[in-house]
């Protein structure tokens, strides 16, 4: 979608962080907005934020874990707005620890969230952006944890790399209807996102654990989040698909298509699949 002007978004965790970010951007280039948050007051906040800028905003109370509340937001932005056009799914939250030793439900908090939330979105959404005839484009918010590991966060990983391949796929399936799909692929910006875990279902986490201290001392290093709402508005505007924030993070996904690539050497050298 070359063009945002006079259309109109829908972004879940749209009350702080990226999302509105990426809500900020898009109402400076004529798009109306609706927010979509679990927080009331942090969405109340935003709101005010934005009308203050001139824009077309409104919010909705939305857990992106129910596909009933997805419904629910979906026909109250019909009702506010006629039509939706941009779908950000980006509502997100990470929880490590040790796999052997991971709380199930804490697993099925991170997989309802960062996968099944972004399934309710698209497959909620898609009918109603297809229904105008006036094109769109789907948004979903991945992580360079989408394509690189690291230990102790087996769930986030899981669920970042499951909304590439989704991303991937859906991107595919819709090539001929005029919607267009990014994937967005940060690596380190200054969010809550650390402070996510506290909420899931086993309980648990301290701001004084050397984690999360860790943890927070990279977050605050990382990018403005105005820096990736800016970019990623206008990766929309060029129809990008992958949508990356840090360029030095490029070594990385080189090492492991290095080691896929060693991987498959020995597979076209092994003579059981060459006789």
């Amino acid at each position: 979608m070359t063009e945002v002007s006079g259309k109109v978004a829908f972004i879940t965790g749209g009350a702080r962080g990226i999302g509105l970010a990426i809500a900020q951007s898009l109402v400076q280039r004529g798009c109306a907005v609706m927010l979509a948050d679990i927080d009331d007051d942090a969405l109340a906040q935003a709101a005010i934020s934005l009308k203050g800028e001139g824009a077309q905003v409104a919010t909705v109370h939305c857990d992106v874990r129910s596909s009933a509340e997805m419904q629910s937001a979906a026909d109250a932005t019909i009702a506010r707005f006629g039509k939706v056009h941009i779908l950000v799914n980006n509502a997100g939250v990470a929880a490590g620890g040790m796999s052997g030793k991971l709380p199930l439900e804490d697993w099925q908090w991170v997989v309802d969230i960062n996968l099944m939330g972004v399934v309710y979105g698209t497959e909620i959404f898609l009918s109603l952006i297809r229904s105008h005839g006036e094109g769109g484009h789907i948004i979903n918010t991945s992580s360079m944890a989408g394509h690189i590991s690291s230990p102790g966060m087996s769930p986030y990983h899981a669920t970042k790399y499951a909304v590439v391949g989704y991303s991937e796929s859906l991107a595919a399936d819709l090539a001929k209807e005029n919607i267009n799909v990014s994937v967005l692929c940060p690596a380190w910006v200054r969010t809550d996102i650390h402070k996510s875990g506290f909420n899931k279902p086993s309980g648990g986490g301290s701001v004084d654990d050397p984690h999360f201290l860790a943890m927070t001392k990279v977050i605050e290093s990382g990018l403005d989040p105005k820096v990736v709402g800016e970019w990623t508005a206008q990766c929309v505007a060029d129809n990008r698909f992958y949508i990356f924030t840090h360029p030095e993070f490029q070594q990385h996904v080189d090492h492991r298509s290095a080691m896929i690539a060693a991987d498959y050497a020995a597979c076209a050298a092994y003579e059981g699949f060459t006789s």
